[in-house]
């Protein structure tokens, strides 16, 4: 069998959650390669809204198993919350998720670090969500991390120490005004790893691969969006790990060949949240219609999301990069109302018109040109097939198509599973 990847296209938040909530009835198993509790992958069903950081969408389907991978970095306190929060759905946890032993931990000194780098870097912050996620992924580039299979060892606490003690010299070193008990920070996360440990640990590329040989479906669950990769995202307003299609071979030990479909999903609009160049960002009326419609806020920040035109460009770029086969298009329903729409098909760059994403994309650099269609008025949320689209709509989709060259399979109307229309 083979490997479907599912990845968002944009800065994030479009809306991943719910579509692998939606595709995993189909998939033996979910595995999450990259990332860590910066995730927020919100599922609404059954009047229920349901917020994920670490662990993988398909949690809430009875059969399909749920993978953390390698790549992932993890926690043991946010995870112990979000473990203690799918508690009411009487769920058999340990049968049902793996951790993979390669995945790296987040020490309290981590997130410690993060807030004292944020902090000294004054107007120049990069927008970190200050969960220690970046020095996490530093230290294990670095090759000082510790990661799920340390707990394991009976030398744990003092491979921690080392670290630890390291960290602290560090943020002294950064001479910012931080208050913080470390005591305190340290016998929660203790208490967290001793849960963590009641777990299922698995040498996941081994498990992986040997499901592959059994025939088993996988779909590999991407967090944050391409826009942030550490290497093709807007640097350094990125993420800190690979969120493109290559994060799924290195983040669960699986083989290119291996990988099949490449589900790409983005906004019918664009949003960022956070610091960081963004060409077509609205500043007016339609701007906060978007974010007010849309309840564009941060499911694991809060923090409001700076909302825009769909920006052509760069979807192409992110399709190109990760090799798309399928797109899905979320919260078309937002756009209902607006009398005309502006899509971005191009930018001028220092005085020439081009067509793809340049090394830089500051607003002094960058100029978006726009092509503007017509609106529609329609409520979107009670339909349920795509023939119900008012004709603007499907105007809408079929010149995206055009320009991306890859087909638009499905199109969310809502926020509910159920919300979901197949073309």
């Amino acid at each position: 069998m083979t490997v479907d990847l599912l990845l968002g296209l944009q800065w994030g938040d479009e809306g991943k959650g719910k579509i692998v909530d939606v595709l995993t009835s189909k998939y033996d198993i979910i595995a999450r390669f990259q990332g860590g509790p910066n995730a927020g992958h919100t599922l609404e069903f059954d009047g229920i809204k349901h917020v994920l950081r670490t662990i993988p969408s398909g949690i809430f389907h009875k059969n399909a198993i749920n993978i953390i991978g390698n790549g992932v970095v993890i926690d043991p306190v946010v995870f112990q919350k979000e473990l203690e929060g799918l508690e009411k759905f009487n769920m058999d946890i340990k049968s049902k998720l793996f951790i993979s032993r390669k995945a790296h931990l987040i020490l309290p000194t981590h997130r410690l670090l993060d807030a004292a780098s944020e902090a000294s870097k004054g107007k120049a912050k990069i927008g970190s969500t200050l969960k220690g996620i970046g020095p996490t992924y530093m230290d294990k580039t670095g090759r000082n991390g510790i990661r799920v299979g340390d707990i394991e060892l009976e030398d744990f606490k003092l491979r921690y120490r080392a670290l630890a003690d390291k960290h602290e010299a560090m943020i002294a070193f950064y001479d910012v005004d931080l208050q913080y008990d470390l005591k305190e920070m340290e016998e929660e996360f203790f208490e967290c790893i001793a849960g963590l440990k009641k777990l299922t640990f698995i040498d996941s590329e081994e498990y992986l691969n040997k499901a592959l040989k059994e025939g088993k479906s996988i779909l590999a669950e991407g967090a944050q969006g391409s826009l942030l990769d550490i290497d093709f995202g807007t640097y350094p307003f990125v993420t800190s790990s690979t969120t493109t299609a290559a994060g799924a071979c290195t983040g669960l030990g699986i083989a290119p060949n291996k990988v099949k479909e490449v589900f790409g999903i983005f906004k019918a609009y664009t949003t960022r949240v956070g610091s960081g160049p963004f060409p077509t960002e609205l500043f007016n009326e339609e701007g906060q219609t978007m974010a007010k419609v849309g309840n564009q806020f941060g499911a694991v920040t809060g923090r409001p999301r700076r909302c825009g035109w769909l920006d052509l460009v760069a979807l192409k770029y992110a399709v190109q990069v990760n090799g798309v086969t399928q797109l899905y298009m979320m919260k078309g329903d937002v756009l209902s109302g607006f009398e005309t729409l502006d899509i971005c098909t191009g930018y001028k760059y220092k005085g020439q018109e081009i067509q793809h994403l340049p090394y830089n994309i500051e607003p002094e650099n960058v100029e978006p040109i726009f092509t503007t269609m017509k609106g529609w008025k329609a409520d979107l949320t009670g339909m349920t097939s795509y023939e119900e689209l008012p004709s603007e709509l499907k105007k809408y989709i079929e010149f995206i198509e055009k320009e991306v060259e890859v087909p638009i399979k499905v199109i969310s109307v809502g926020p509910d599973r159920k919300q979901t229309i197949t073309k």
